[in-house]
């Protein structure tokens, strides 16, 4: 991440200063042209121009003599910290100041600003800030105990400064999330240190009883306002700990976000992924904020991996113990064509599928395959619960053998239910790790509808499933390019009939255009309402915009 991480702490002697600060060198480039202005290792200039700036901050005789103990954070003569990413060759430098003058003036207008005027309502919490000339900068203030400061505390901030203000805002809840770790934990070795103090001498008793004179008040405020953040802790490698979450936080907030090529627009699927990352990080973020947040957030954790996560890591499938399913053409073969046919039909109407099993992996294999039937967006997925979830819940459930299921379930012709049992009997050791051989598969639903008729992509599929010159590969980008062709004729449907309201005979018209009409017509109209509920918010919003846009222009 292009960025710049710094403790900072308002001094009540010499004002806002730098304490700690942690930088990002990547590797020279081999392209001349972005060496520009760059040292490089073996560049003695280079190296000299940064440590000149060191020392400049460091060492000067005016510099010694503005700071104390409580504006200082490494000796002049420490080296400072340095981690190394072996994977990337990025260096991470941690010293009092940067090493570059036009990042120190930065580090310096940020600091100044997070501990003046740009704070927020209450002087502690986060707020963004900036400018294209001087970077935007993330920071989030907040308080040390202290039992020789006035009012007891002292203001401290950490800074984020980069210069892509876009990619600094997407990071907010992930950079809010771990600084607020890092602030909780000095604040809480600060309260108990602040703690022991106030045990051995009360300070508001001993201020309240002595005498006030202007005289002697700044000889009395001298010594307090020279104590260190380190003496304040008591944390004898606190310095070494801050490189290391500073370095870390650098590293993680870099890798978390990535540019990808993409051919053509983003497709349906990666737009409702990005919108559930979102969301997702949105709420955690809420949940911490509030009171008992952290054992909530926990929970909302746990559902959120259990209910609401669609991507199943196939590695993490493949390394759990015993049989699965690997495949849509695997998964047909052992259930048999035509219960195969039955459970993707209800699939893809929107009906819940219930699994009943022992074995939670297989459970979770049979939903990872399932799910490529579908798009993100249709997808809510509870992989193993102890209890029955209703369907507006998630329309995949796994249960235990002896969960049962409810009457209004059972006689639902919305709903159909696969029980996993045993067979009995040995098995040879050549076929132990064959599903059919150690499984039953028994299929139940009341849904009396054939569905032998459509839809038409059930029907485009099967061929190519039943197709054995076609690879496992090949019929995967077959059912990806079904998925981009019924998905496309969603769009055109839900502009149609949601947005510009058309009557049902032009709906019917736009329906025998899109390939809809004819055999299974049924099937597919039902396919084409249902996964309308699967397009993206960002898609559905771009269509109202563009409809309220045109309606206005006319009369302007």
């Amino acid at each position: 991440m292009n960025a710049l991480v710094a403790l900072c702490h308002f001094c009540e002697l010499h004002g806002p200063r730098t304490l700690f600060c942690t930088e990002a060198l990547h590797p020279p480039s081999p392209d001349p042209s972005s060496q520009v202005g760059t040292p490089v290792p073996g560049d003695r200039d280079g190296d000299r121009e940064g440590e000149g700036l060191t020392m400049r901050a460091n060492s000067s005789a005016t510099q010694r003599g503005e700071m104390c103990e409580g504006c200082r954070s490494l000796p002049a003569s420490h080296p400072g910290f340095v981690s190394i990413d072996n994977e990337t060759g990025i260096r991470f430098l941690s010293h009092q100041h940067p090493r570059q003058s036009q990042l120190f003036s930065v580090v310096r207008q940020a600091c100044v600003r997070s501990l003046s005027c740009e704070v927020c309502p209450g002087r502690e919490g986060p707020i963004f800030f900036g400018d294209e000339q001087h970077g935007f900068v993330f920071s989030h203030t907040f308080f040390i105990k202290d039992s020789l400061a006035r009012g007891f505390q002292r203001w401290y901030s950490i800074v984020v400064v980069a210069m892509d203000r876009i990619y600094l805002i997407n990071s907010w809840p992930f950079l809010l999330r771990h600084l607020k770790l890092t602030i909780q934990s000095l604040q809480n070795t600060a309260l108990k240190v602040f703690d022991s103090e106030q045990g051995v001498c009360p300070q508001r008793a001993l201020r309240m009883n002595s005498v006030f004179s202007p005289a002697v008040f700044p000889h009395q405020r001298s010594g307090n306002a020279a104590r260190s953040l380190t003496s304040l802790t008591q944390h004898p490698n606190l310095w070494a700990s801050l490189h290391c979450s500073f370095s870390w936080l650098l590293k993680a907030c870099g890798s978390r976000l990535t540019e990808k090529l993409l051919e053509g627009a983003p497709t349906e699927d990666t737009l409702v992924l990005i919108e559930r990352q979102t969301e997702e990080e949105e709420e955690m973020s809420c949940w911490e904020g509030a009171e008992g947040g952290g054992s909530k957030s926990q929970l909302h954790q746990s559902e959120s991996n259990m209910g609401l996560d669609f991507l199943c890591d196939a590695s993490k499938v493949d390394e759990s113990p015993g049989p699965k399913f690997r495949s849509l053409r695997h998964f047909r073969q052992v259930l048999g064509a035509n219960d195969f046919r039955q459970l993707a039909w209800h699939v893809l109407m929107g009906n819940q599928v219930i699994w009943r099993s022992a074995d939670p992996g297989l459970i979770q294999s049979a939903f990872t395959v399932l799910k490529s039937l579908l798009p993100v967006g249709c997808v809510r997925s509870v992989p193993y619960s102890a209890q029955y979830e209703e369907a507006y819940k998630c329309n995949f459930l796994g249960l235990s053998p002896d969960v049962p299921i409810p009457a209004h379930v059972s006689s639902s012709e919305f709903s159909v239910l696969v029980d996993v049992s045993i067979r009995s009997g040995p098995v040879s050791a050549a076929r132990e790790d064959e599903i059919s051989a150690l499984y039953q598969f028994t299929i139940s639903s009341v849904n009396t509808q054939p569905t032998d008729r459509g839809p038409t992509l059930l029907n485009k599929l099967e061929v190519a499933l039943s197709n054995e010159n076609l690879s496992v590969d090949v019929v995967s980008h077959c059912l990806l390019c079904l998925k981009e062709e019924w998905m496309n004729k969603v769009k055109v449907l839900f502009k149609f009939s949601k947005v510009d309201g058309r009557g049902r005979e032009d709906t019917q018209k736009v329906l025998a255009l899109l390939g809809a009409t004819g055999p299974g017509e049924e099937d597919n109209v039902r396919l084409l309402k249902y996964w309308m509920t699967g397009l993206s918010k960002t898609y559905k919003s771009h269509l109202m915009t563009a409809v309220r846009g045109g309606e206005r222009s006319p009369s302007q």
